[in-house]
């Protein structure tokens, strides 16, 4: 290395030629080509209108929330509610249900399914509690 801060030709030379250092650049990864998506998984989940409390199991008789005691066969809990839309629904109904928040019966009925990105590790993937995560670390 040069004891000079830019390394440019002056009257400090010395007269003496310089050898190339000859550093070998570490190997690249391919960089061709697009790059591999790091995005999490998704899964599809039923979650309570009014509470947003997941709904695990839901049977056919479709009955309340197990947390807020919501009606689960309401509109605001339907696929095809929405509230810019005539009567508030999305399919051809006949007449306009009054209260969106009751049970009815209707005949286009549809429990909301959402798509959601899985933000959490998994609880097998977890150490037990952070001493046992501590001890891991310095494992022999």
């Amino acid at each position: 290395m040069s004891d000079r801060k830019y390394r440019q030709h002056g009257y400090q030379d010395s007269g003496e030629k310089r050898e190339k250092q000859s550093a070998e650049r570490p190997v690249k990864k391919e960089t061709f080509g697009p790059r591999a998506l790091q995005m999490p998984g998704t899964h599809t989940v039923s979650r309570c209108a009014q509470c947003g409390t997941l709904l695990t199991t839901v049977s056919e008789p479709v009955g309340q929330c197990p947390k807020c005691k919501f009606e689960l066969h309401s509109c605001r809990q339907c696929t095809y509610f929405d509230t810019s839309r005539r009567f508030e629904c999305t399919q051809p109904v006949p007449e306009r249900v009054a209260r969106k928040d009751e049970r009815n019966e209707c005949t286009f009925y549809s429990m909301r399914v959402r798509v959601e990105k899985e933000t959490s590790t998994p609880s097998s993937a977890r150490p037990m509690d952070a001493r046992a995560a501590f001890e891991n670390l310095f494992k022999k």
